[in-house]
């Protein structure tokens, strides 16, 4: 029967408890039940004045709005604000009443853009959350999984200018010349004369809309102003524990070792962790050097180096260490010749051998008749960590990538919007993703929580039964006369 209402219950007044209007298994009330905020205050009360200036917000209610907007993909600080004034679990999470009224969106902006900027509060508070997964046992600090996740920036690819950038030379460059003059040294060579790094201008393509973003070109990449964040997550739970922004043009390996360093700083890690996981793009010689030195076992993906078809690869030579020199396909030897600026250690053949070998047309092109092979002083480093990327351990280990790294990327773009850059500048987007790791963080920790609440709870329950269960049976005869 077709039944029409006109009545408008709208305008009616309800008594109603807030309380029971949001739901029982909302991932809100699971923070609100299982962590403590009160981390907060004691990190930000140094950017508050205590006695001039007018009433602030309360900086735990700041952040806890910061991370509503995180948690639900709420771009926008007006928006934000928005819906906390319409979404009763939003208001119940965050203190506020149904007639209070919400702090003004500007309220947001001015903190980000005055109080906290130039600060390190939003690295301090991230390095808190991970500290509290770790009080509950949910970081274990043995194996990590790091890669890196392309951002597109906040600006126009087509508004820039061709402007000639500073490339630094790379911090190892010392360490590199000393390991050379040893080589060269244990060779009978000549030391190489002592050479400053010289730095490299390069032309690159700079947005006007934010300079600080990179402009990518990788293959297989999209084209355009991107940021990359550097991610790093522990094993164990899946928990993040590192989260750092550079610009889109910059190599991954770049920064890897200086923030593995911070972790082990920060977090009490040193001698703790024990394998990393990485793909291709940081297999080089300075890395796998860098994690035999901290006695850390890798698994690393490795580069396919491109060969001419029908030509013999480097792979086809067979390094003799004992001898210092290269055998070829043909079984003859090339001799050590040289370590070169770079690293490299020449070996080549002999002309005179090679022009009467049968595989010559497989092996050089070169008028001089002469194949040559290069090995990187720090080779033996990356030879050790393929060896152990191929065992069963490292190829188990290296199977989890999809379910972990690869899987926690994932969520961070389609439930938390990490896949656009929401503020400009290096620094407003080192925010974002420290702000979306947290939230991430947050909500897996809570859920562990609670799943252990419930088990601890059914477990409980449990007991009491057995223990009835036992006092029944003794109370009554099995046997009854």
């Amino acid at each position: 029967m077709l039944h029409s209402d006109q009545e408008n219950p709208q305008l009616e007044y309800e008594l109603v408890c807030m309380e029971a209007l949001v739901p029982e298994d909302h991932v809100l009330r699971h923070l609100k039940r299982h962590m403590d905020f009160s981390f907060i205050t004691d990190r930000v009360q140094e950017y508050y004045h205590p006695t001039h200036g007018r009433p602030s917000i309360d900086p735990i209610r700041f952040f806890k709005m910061l991370l509503v907007g995180y948690l639900f993909g709420i771009r926008s600080e007006r928006q934000l604000e928005q819906e906390i004034r319409v979404n009763i679990a939003y208001r119940w999470f965050l203190g506020l009443s149904f007639t209070d009224t919400v702090p003004h969106h500007s309220t947001i902006s001015w903190n980000r853009h005055h109080r906290f900027k130039g600060t390190s509060v939003f690295q301090d508070l991230f390095d808190d959350v991970v500290r509290v997964a770790m009080s509950h046992g949910m970081v274990g600090g043995r194996l990590q999984y790091t890669d890196s996740t392309h951002m597109q920036a906040n600006a126009n690819n087509h508004k820039f200018q061709m402007k000639e950038q500073l490339k630094t030379p790379s911090a190892y460059l010392e360490e590199l010349e000393a390991a050379v003059n040893e080589d060269r040294k244990a060779h009978g060579k000549p030391a190489l004369p002592p050479q400053k790094p010289k730095a490299i201008h390069e032309m690159n393509k700079v947005s006007t809309t934010d300079p600080d973003s990179g402009y990518m070109t990788r293959k297989g990449k999209p084209e355009g102003f991107f940021y990359l964040e550097h991610r790093t997550m522990d094993a164990k739970y899946g928990i993040i524990t590192d989260s750092f922004v550079t610009a889109g043009n910059v190599n991954d390996s770049t920064v890897y070792i200086d923030r593995l360093d911070r972790q082990c700083q920060t977090f009490g890690w040193s001698g703790t962790i024990e394998g990393v996981v990485l793909d291709s793009g940081y297999f080089g010689n300075y890395i796998c050097k860098s994690l035999e030195e901290r006695t850390i076992k890798a698994a690393i993906a490795s580069r396919r180096i491109p060969v001419l078809p029908g030509m013999f690869a480097k792979t086809d030579f067979t390094y003799e260490a004992d001898l210092q020199a290269y055998r070829c396909p043909a079984g003859e030897l090339l001799p050590y010749t040289t370590t070169s600026r770079d690293g490299d250690q020449i070996y080549t053949s002999k002309a005179s051998v090679c022009q009467n070998c049968a595989l010559l047309d497989q092996c050089t092109s070169t008028q001089r008749k002469q194949r040559t092979v290069s090995r990187h002083i720090w080779e033996h480093f990356k030879e050790r960590v393929m060896a152990y990327t191929r065992s069963e351990m490292g190829r188990q280990i290296y199977a989890k990538r999809k379910e972990t790294i690869e899987r926690s990327f994932a969520e961070s773009k389609e439930l938390y919007g990490l896949r656009r850059c929401r503020l400009r500048t290096r620094e407003g987007v080192q925010e974002q993703a420290l702000m979306t790791s947290m939230a991430q963080n947050l909500k897996r920790i809570v859920r562990v929580l609670a799943k252990r609440e419930d088990s601890l709870g059914s477990l409980g329950m449990q007991q009491i039964q057995t223990f009835f269960w036992r006092v029944f049976l003794t109370l009554i005869p099995l046997h009854p006369q």
